[in-house]
């Protein structure tokens, strides 16, 4: 899976199948990463770990996971992930394929202004991303994977740390 992921990221946008091209596109994921770092800021008052950004983008485009994701954000995180082991188990794989997307997602809204790195974390830039614009054309698993991303960033801000966030998915830094 990892081997055929790069080379489906090296593809250029227009060689690239429609719908991957569309979920995986840099301003898409970056409206993810902006949700994510939004609510964070709204628990924990500070910007989110760089680190977290590998997680948000996989978790919130995977429909499986999801599908098994707390409908709060106040879920003891511990036991969740105990109990969807048996899923998580491949969250590390996903991860380490859906790099490039991330990076490619971080680069741009760093370049537009949309995001800015504060010492290792991320915070809103000075253009943001419209995030309550609404959208002529937008599908339901699309708000469901904007709503995950916005869950993530609520429920990874109120955990004791970024460590334990990792290593309940099974990723190391």
């Amino acid at each position: 899976m990892i081997e055929a992921a790069r080379e489906s990221w090296t593809l250029s946008w227009s060689e690239r199948p429609r719908e991957e091209a569309a979920l995986f596109n840099p301003a898409f994921c970056l409206e993810c990463l902006a949700r994510s770092v939004v609510d964070y800021d709204k628990v924990r008052a500070a910007p989110m770990p760089l680190s977290l950004a590998f997680l948000i983008v996989p978790l919130a485009l995977h429909p499986g996971i999801r599908d098994i994701l707390p409908g709060r954000a106040n879920t003891a995180f511990g036991s969740w992930a105990m109990v969807h082991q048996h899923i998580l188990v491949h969250v590390p794989g996903r991860v380490m394929a859906m790099r490039p997307v991330v990076r490619e997602a971080l680069l741009f809204g760093i370049g537009v202004g949309a995001l800015v790195l504060h010492g290792g974390a991320l915070a809103i830039g000075d253009r943001p991303v419209r995030l309550g614009a609404k959208l002529r054309a937008t599908t339901d698993e699309t708000e469901e994977i904007r709503r995950a991303a916005a869950l993530l960033g609520r429920w990874f801000g109120g955990q004791a740390g970024t460590a334990s966030v990792l290593q309940g998915f099974g990723v190391r830094p």
